[in-house]
């Protein structure tokens, strides 16, 4: 899916997804990512857990997390939203399209937002 939107310089803007992964700010990625405002990376652990999501947590001034969990998306874990709010991190589990255009959202409204990101398998 091709999206079009426009970002401030310097941030991380998704601008595709599919089957086999991202497109973010006019670099390639294959498989899951972490989507940062500053940077995108491989997501190696690729798992809705919070050792999983330990990337993130550790970034610091992440106020809320995008979980893109493939076509089909689920509720965060309750375990798993309890202590990212015991951190102050909000999170918001969904599919992946989804979690995409909000990101691209937020972004724009200048919030300080990460996504962890699935493919669409």
């Amino acid at each position: 899916m091709e999206l079009t939107a426009s970002s401030p310089a310097g941030r991380q803007l998704i601008e595709r997804y599919g089957p086999s992964g991202f497109r973010v700010s006019g670099v390639i990625f294959t498989g899951p990512v972490l989507v940062f405002l500053d940077r995108t990376v491989p997501w190696e652990a690729a798992a809705p857990t919070l050792d999983g999501l330990r990337p993130v947590i550790e970034q610091g001034g992440i106020e809320l997390i995008l979980l893109g969990l493939g076509r089909r998306g689920a509720p965060a874990a309750p375990a798993l939203r309890a202590d990212l709010k015991a951190r102050g991190i909000g999170i918001e589990a969904m599919d992946t399209g989804a979690a995409c255009r909000t990101y691209n959202l937020l972004l724009a409204e200048d919030r300080r937002v990460a996504a962890a990101l699935l493919p669409l398998i």
